[in-house]
């Protein structure tokens, strides 16, 4: 085991030292930001600094919370609250709600839309399913960003779907009334309930206080004022508050984020300690090179620095972010599957691949050209692999197999209980359920082969369900197609980034100077998810598309044709992306 201040860098070093008072980690993208996070904490106990009961590190989703658990074990650290905000706030309602009401708190809404639709039959609305999704979100973004009703109308004059702002607020009274009535609160709800028993009570305040001294908030360009009102209710007249964030990967502002509270960070909390990680172990210089030039002026934007050495093809030069322009999206897809498979077939993993796009809609011509190809695919977002019935089944097979003793060794007996339910030795056809089924069953062997020696078949069905309960997937060995927001957080050595074109990035309804800016954020992120290549597409499709507008900013400045039938030799670059006008003619 490591201890807390080795294999840092300078910057990292500099941060994971700075224990008390409050501190802001400006982390540009594969800086190692939980790497410091975990490290920082770690070496806050390891000097008595911190006691790891009262120590809460905050983040956004689940899985990020389990894998900060799971470095703090990694690095001798038992205790520390890892949680994200709504599990940390529904924990404190639990605990403080029966004291404080009499009773046990009331139920978690779990279908925001169902609870609509009751909500519009009773005023006598009809909308349909889609405009009841669209009225979730602006009920979720009015209480992240701290609105009433009124406030909402006056900030959000123009309606939804077939809504004008007038019924959309008759409906929001209803289903705050209808949730009274069923003694439901729904997931902000928590947020705010949080927070005002914190404000309202005393003696929980205090006992919060009491319990928690030492704060770290992860993703902070993504707090939303709700969560920004909480953390400061929960911190009290305390200083120690470390935040990391990166302004640049600010992509939900939709949903209330708010990167001000990043960015005003140090006027906020007087005497704050400033440190930047600009250094990126993740993606070459030549990727760096356009990334660095998308966010040139952009506030709070890092000048990365590539820690990595470029990445050399087999004839020993280096590859350079290349950009193809295509007639059509089928165009596209064919020829993005088409150098998949070349690079598959040249030996590389499906699972080091990624195919990354602006809107879910865009996956349908990829899914029909890599399966015309035989390459297997996974579209992230979807079902989580633990709710996959195949896998479902396979757990519980494997369950009722540990009860009877071993006949063979213990990766033999998962693969016999896999194949018993389908698992062959050679993959069918790539592309539909049966497939995917088998890479589900395939990739539960795999972790049965990289199993501890000594596992036993319980212990193993075992480990499998704590995967499912803090959602530690396993990697499948397919090509990865993602939405550019799906992708956040995630890296992949070869990245394909389609759809850059006017009216796809940037989509069509952003319109302000604002929501550009969000997508501008939105392609950095996608670019940055590449470790040792990343090639740009656009097609010019029926409505005769013009290219991205990011194209120009970051300086596709000279050709270089797609070669449909393989990867074709690396252009010579001095690192800016190359750009082609045609697709048809291949370079050799």
């Amino acid at each position: 085991m490591t201890g807390p201040l080795e294999d840092l860098d300078e910057r990292q070093r500099e941060a994971v030292t700075a224990l008390r008072g409050p501190v802001v980690v400006l982390a540009g993208a594969g800086a190692g930001k939980t790497r410091v996070i975990t490290h920082r904490i770690a070496h806050g106990v390891d000097t008595g600094t911190y006691s790891p009961g009262r120590v809460m590190a905050v983040t956004f989703t689940t899985k990020a919370a389990g894998e900060m658990r799971a470095r703090l074990r990694a690095l001798g650290v038992e205790g520390v609250s890892a949680r994200t905000f709504h599990a940390t706030a529904l924990a404190q309602l639990n605990y403080f709600w029966p004291t404080l009401a009499g009773d046990a708190m009331p139920s978690i809404v779990d279908n925001k839309v169902r609870l609509l639709a009751h909500a519009a039959d009773g005023v006598g609305l009809e909308p349909d399913t889609a405009t009841l999704r669209d009225v979730a979100s602006e009920i979720e973004w009015r209480k992240v960003t701290m609105r009433s009703i009124e406030e909402y109308a006056r900030d959000r004059p123009q309606g939804v779907g077939g809504l004008d702002v007038e019924r959309i607020v008759r409906l929001q009274r209803a289903y705050e009334d209808l949730k009274d009535q069923r003694r439901q609160i729904d997931f902000e709800d928590v947020l705010l309930a949080c927070a005002g028993m914190i404000e309202a009570e005393p003696r929980v305040a205090a006992t919060i206080h009491e319990q928690y001294r030492h704060f770290t908030v992860d993703e902070y360009q993504d707090v939303s004022p709700l969560q920004a009102r909480l953390l400061e209710l929960w911190l009290g007249d305390r200083r120690d508050l470390c935040v990391v964030g990166d302004a640049s990967q600010t992509i939900y502002s939709f949903a209330g984020a708010d990167p001000r509270f990043l960015l005003d960070f140090e006027r906020r909390h007087a005497g704050a300690r400033v440190i930047r990680l600009e250094r990126n172990y993740r993606s070459t210089p030549a990727i760096l090179d356009v990334a660095n030039a998308l966010m040139k002026d952009r506030p709070g934007a890092l000048r990365l620095v590539s820690a990595a050495e470029e990445s050399p093809d087999a004839a020993g030069e280096a590859f350079v972010p290349t950009v193809n322009a295509y007639d059509d999206e089928r165009d596209e897809a064919r020829a993005v599957a088409a150098r998949i498979r070349a690079r598959i077939a040249e030996g590389a993993d499906p699972a080091t691949i990624a195919v990354l796009y602006r809107a879910h809609a865009q996956s349908a011509e990829l899914l029909r050209a890599l399966a015309d190809v035989g390459v297997p695919t996974t579209v992230l977002g979807g079902r989580r692999f633990f709710d996959v019935p195949e896998v479902r089944q396979a757990v519980m097979a494997l369950r009722a197999a540990a009860v009877a003793p071993l006949t063979g060794t213990f990766v033999e007996a998962v693969r016999d209980v896999l194949r018993s339910l389908g698992l062959t030795d050679d993959p069918p056809p790539a592309g539909g359920a049966v497939r995917d089924a088998w890479e589900a069953r395939a990739a539960l062997l795999r972790l049965a082969e990289e199993a501890p020696e000594g596992t036993t078949l319980r212990e193993f069905a075992d480990e499998l369900l704590r995967r499912a309960r803090v959602h530690e997937e396993p990697t499948l060995r397919t090509v990865t197609l993602a939405t550019l927001h799906a992708a956040k957080g995630l890296e992949w050595d070869h990245v394909h980034l389609i759809g850059l074109a006017e009216g796809l990035l940037p989509i069509s309804y952003a319109q302000t100077f604002e929501t550009i800016d969000e997508e501008r954020r939105l392609t950095y992120v996608g670019i940055t998810r590449a470790v040792r290549t990343l090639e740009l597409s656009w097609s010019r499709g029926s409505r005769d598309r013009r290219p991205s507008r990011f194209l120009q900013e970051i300086g596709t400045r000279t050709v270089r044709a797609a070669r449909a039938g393989g990867l074709g030799a690396p252009a010579r670059s001095s690192g800016r992306p190359r750009s082609s006008s045609t697709a048809s003619t291949p370079r050799r």
